[in-house]
């Protein structure tokens, strides 16, 4: 029977879905015993960790037996692994080299998603920086660190680079001092088994280790017991905490804690400078109105009564994605139908671990039976993955004992590495697939007033080839992959594109007549895709796709352009459209992902 809801003066709140430290866990805090559950349980485990080590490198990247030896892994366990891993699309394999790919960002964007915080913080915090003309970030509390779910940054040559999903130990910066102030000995005792274990915090990936500082500090040595424990308590007194260059020389910030409903402290919010423009003393005396102010309302809005969760059924959809982009394996049919494609090469229970981890999106938490109905997974099989991501470290609970939510270690998980994504980064490495396939140069262009706008470009290796790059402009009424982007907008905006753009011909093939112009666009928007024929220029053939974002709107197009010697339209048509379409697909996939929280790796 599914739980009764609270009476309403227990009803849940926004800030419901944010786990207290060190709670909603099996197994040790920091997640090192195995999971419970038997062969199965290990390979979601291991195919974790696969994710975790390969997130922890340069770029994402690390060659298979150099990532079967940090695992510890047998090659050819690991090669089971990176096989089912590179066709649920978490992974690229190249070569030898097993590299990120954005889609691992799905499980921070569940974890995000069903926090609530970035949904009902962002706002405050954007206005906050926009206010003081400095950065603001949010971060809540994760084991003994910090863990941002906000970055607001300003655009400066001296800038802060820190990236939502990024951890900093609780000794090396403002929130950490407020959130260690509701520690109990237990926690205590774990932070200093780590700082004795890891005395200058090499394991935080997302700051440079301690070293001393060229700058006066008014504090003694962060890394040491003392100054933390002085500064806990001087957070405990004031409810504010100051970071005179803890993370690193010429960074200072300001911390206040948001208060969830009861009093318990959910996040902290932070403004950050450089000592170029203020010492941690001038800061604090610049931003502690506004952002008391912040905090305040940040507190109100976590208070604010949300609906209550639904007692039964499936959770809401996840956010829209293109028609086009491939959907997560979440079914019993289509874990099947990868079964049977790649054989005993596909770990079936670790893509199960996967789409239970990826469903966790709903604030308040989902029950056994959602998780279930989501995932396509019997009640037993959801219990088992939910129980080992639980020892693991990555699932607890929510308000409601009976209802499970991600916990902000599901970050770690490559979003904070994938954080800092461009669309050129993001698009490149599909490029460079299609044009293997069909030995033609790749493009993505975006509409710029009556122009096209080149943003990606992988070219093929010919000795006649198109040369074009990226920054390169044509205009839109000559060009495939104008004719698609104009289909993208609605038609009297496209028709005034097409009038301000004083076709000219080009070739004697091109369209000039707005009435042939618009035709061609309305059939381009009729049948998804456009040829366009040496109008562009004599010899030049192209076809090209849209490129959709999560809300369905052409955003960007996606062509091949070949020589009229080496393709005929018949072959552009019925060849190379088909792998046009499918890598437009995985792109939209994994746009998907990266802009959900991170609009900046949009086009």
């Amino acid at each position: 029977m599914p739980p009764t809801p609270p009476p309403p003066h227990q009803q849940r709140t926004r800030s419901a879905a944010v786990a207290e430290p060190g709670t909603g866990r099996r197994g040790h805090a920091d997640g090192a015993q195995p999971a419970r559950g038997g062969r199965s349980v290990a390979t979601l485990e291991r195919g974790l960790a696969v994710i975790r080590v390969l997130a922890e490198q340069p770029g994402g990247r690390l060659s298979r037996a150099e990532l079967a030896r940090t695992c510890g892994t047998a090659r050819a366990t690991l090669d089971r692994i990176a096989a089912t891993l590179t066709h649920l699309g978490h992974l690229r394999a190249e070569a030898q080299d097993l590299q990120l790919a954005p889609r691992t960002m799905e499980f921070g964007n569940a974890c995000l998603t069903a926090s609530g915080l970035t949904e009902a913080l962002g706002e405050p915090a954007h206005r906050l920086a926009d206010e003081l003309d400095e950065s603001v970030s949010v971060a809540v509390p994760d084991r003994d660190g910090a863990r941002f779910v906000v970055q607001c940054p300003r655009r400066r040559a001296m800038a802060v680079t820190f990236h939502i999903g990024d951890l900093l130990p609780a000794e090396r910066c403002a929130p950490g001092a407020l959130f260690a102030a509701d520690w109990d000995e237990e926690a205590w005792e774990r932070w200093r088994r780590r700082l004795e274990a890891d005395p200058h915090a090499t394991g935080f990936l997302a700051l440079p280790p301690a070293r001393p500082h060229r700058a006066r500090r008014t504090a003694p040595n962060p890394g040491t017991e003392a100054d933390f424990a002085a500064r806990v308590a001087d957070a405990r007194r004031t409810g504010v905490a100051v970071d005179d260059q803890l993370v690193e020389p010429g960074l200072v910030a300001v911390a206040l804690p948001v208060h969830g409903p009861h009093g318990t402290v959910v996040c902290a919010v932070s403004v950050v400078s450089h000592t170029s423009r203020h010492t941690a003393d001038s800061l604090t005396a610049h931003a502690l109105p506004r952002l008391r102010a912040c905090a305040a309302a940040m507190s109100e809005r976590l208070a604010a009564p949300a609906a209550p969760p639904a007692a039964q059924g499936p959770p809401p959809p996840t956010p829209p994605s293109p028609a086009t982009a491939a959907q997560p394996l979440t079914d019993a049919a289509a874990l099947r139908a990868a079964k049977d494609e790649l054989g005993p090469d596909f770990l079936q229970s670790l893509a199960r671990g996967l789409a239970v981890l990826a469903a966790l999106r709903v604030p308040g938490g989902m029950t056994l039976s959602q998780v279930a109905a989501a995932t396509g997974l019997s009640r037993a099989t959801a219990r088992r993955l939910l129980h080992a991501l639980w020892d693991l470290g990555y699932v607890g609970t929510g308000s409601e004992e009976s209802r499970f939510i991600p916990l902000p270690r599901v970050l770690e998980l490559g979003h904070a590495a994938q954080a800092g994504l461009t669309f050129e980064r993001l698009a490149t490495p599909h490029l460079a697939d299609l044009v293997r396939r069909v030995h033609d140069s790749a493009s993505i262009a975006v509409l710029d007033g009556t122009d096209i706008r080149y943003v990606a470009r992988v070219a093929a290796t010919r000795v006649m080839g198109v040369d074009l790059g990226v920054g390169t402009r044509l205009p839109a009424y000559a060009a495939a992959m104008g004719r698609v982007l104009l289909a993208g907008l609605p038609p009297a905006r496209a028709a005034d594109r097409l009038a301000h753009s004083a076709p000219a011909p080009l070739t004697r093939r091109t369209l000039t007549g707005l009435p042939e112009l618009t035709a061609a666009v309305d059939a381009v928007r009729r049948d998804g895709y456009a040829l366009v024929d040496q109008e562009l220029e004599d010899g030049l053939r192209s076809v090209a796709v849209p490129l959709r974002d999560r809300a369905g709107r052409v955003v960007a197009a996606l062509n091949v352009a070949a020589h009229a010697a080496h393709r005929t339209r018949e072959d552009l048509r019925h060849t190379v459209l088909p792998e046009l379409r499918a890598t437009a697909g995985r792109i939209e996939t994994d746009l998907t992902a990266a802009t959900e929280h991170h609009p900046t790796a949009a086009p």
